[in-house]
């Protein structure tokens, strides 16, 4: 699933090539339609973008898993189908249109577990979004610590693609999925952790430090 053509993941050009279509087809009908259909076919480009990123880091520290808005930093419990019942520090990240929607692993590990919920589509920058939402967990273990990445679907998002599976090893800040059209990512982490982002903060997937120990 994680294949990309001139820096663009290959989903990008199932849409790009239907709205093409539909482009051409509508200059026997309307201009207007012609115009819609071209700036779908160009947005659908650049919101699929999938660029190389370099990042340095050191092994106490974790990356940014998406690419957005820090909407909240504190303490919560993973989902339950995760089976993690204690507490863990939780930073959650939304990702509007605009942004890059390639999700990365935070740290170098082990895909411990995928768990996929169906759920609702609330605004993914609402935190009831991170109870009711459709979404999909990876919990990710390096032998000394266990983190939770979950891809959430938004109010537009639909549908959400995982490129590994469990037991795939995984090294830091490599693509782990994609959310289709505006959503969210919670990143649950130990205790043990230091959060080094604030509310409000923009981040990069794969580049901005969230947190170290």
């Amino acid at each position: 699933m994680n294949k990309k053509y001139f820096g663009i993941h290959r989903e990008g050009w199932k849409f790009f090539i239907f709205f093409s279509f539909f482009s051409l087809f509508s200059l026997l009908f309307s201009s207007f339609f012609f115009f819609i259909f071209i700036f779908l076919s160009v947005f659908t480009l650049w919101f699929f973008r999938d660029p190389e990123r370099d990042f340095e880091s050191q092994d106490n520290q974790l990356l940014s898993a998406a690419d957005g808005k820090i909407v909240f930093i504190g303490e919560a419990r993973p989902p339950e189908e995760t089976n993690i019942s204690y507490t863990m520090k939780k930073v959650s990240i939304f990702m509007n249109v605009l942004n890059v929607h390639i999700n990365r692993s935070p740290l170098k590990g082990k895909i411990e577990k995928i768990i996929y919920k169906n759920g609702k589509f609330f605004n993914a920058s609402f935190d009831k979004a991170s109870k009711y939402n459709e979404r999909n967990s990876f919990i990710i273990n390096n032998g000394e610590d266990k983190i939770v990445v979950v891809q959430i679907a938004g109010l537009i998002a639909r549908r959400i693609l995982s490129f590994i599976s469990e037991g795939y090893k995984i090294d830091k800040g490599d693509r782990i999925g994609l959310i289709r059209f505006g959503s969210r990512v919670d990143i649950y982490l130990p205790p043990s952790y230091e959060i080094k982002v604030n509310q409000n903060d923009i981040v990069v997937a794969g580049k901005t430090i969230i947190a170290e120990r």
